[in-house]
């Protein structure tokens, strides 16, 4: 089982008594239409991320958050929620939105403006990525290892 799939539960080290520590996370609930969140998100997780991975992935991690934020915040009527936790090999974050209709990736076509890259940018880059159904809403997620290329 992937360590993230694991809710309720924080990601730590283990040693010998099987002992947890709390993994580093960053919990925002991002305003309704607020757009103000997404520089404000970017640098909330460039903080989180000081100290975590190669060179280079921080700044992925940015930029895939700051398109599922915009995304939440721009095609939802709504609150959204965002959650990074920091695991000793991967990053996970988390962005949650109470709107049931489902994100898809498209590509655009040549010519047109520059909306509608975010899932595809996500899709490219992220070491994993996926949307999961909750009861009211969704969330969009992406997964990035630590030591990767």
């Amino acid at each position: 089982m992937n360590v993230f799939e694991r809710k309720g539960t924080d990601i730590g080290t283990r040693t010998g008594d099987m002992e947890r520590r709390a993994a580093p996370r960053l919990r925002r609930r991002l305003g309704r239409s607020d757009l103000r969140a997404v520089p404000e998100a970017r640098r909330a997780l460039r903080e989180l991320l000081r100290q975590w991975g190669r060179p280079g992935r921080s700044e992925i991690a940015e930029l895939l958050t700051s398109e599922l934020v915009t995304n939440a915040l721009v095609h939802t009527d709504d609150d959204a929620v965002l959650t990074a936790t920091v695991g000793p090999r991967a990053l996970r974050v988390e962005v949650r939105d109470f709107v049931g209709r489902m994100p898809r990736p498209r590509a655009p076509e040549p010519g047109e403006s520059t909306d509608g890259r975010g899932l595809v940018l996500v899709e490219s880059l992220a070491d994993a990525w996926g949307v999961q159904a909750h009861g009211v809403g969704k969330s969009v997620w992406f997964e990035l290892d630590a030591e990767a290329a």
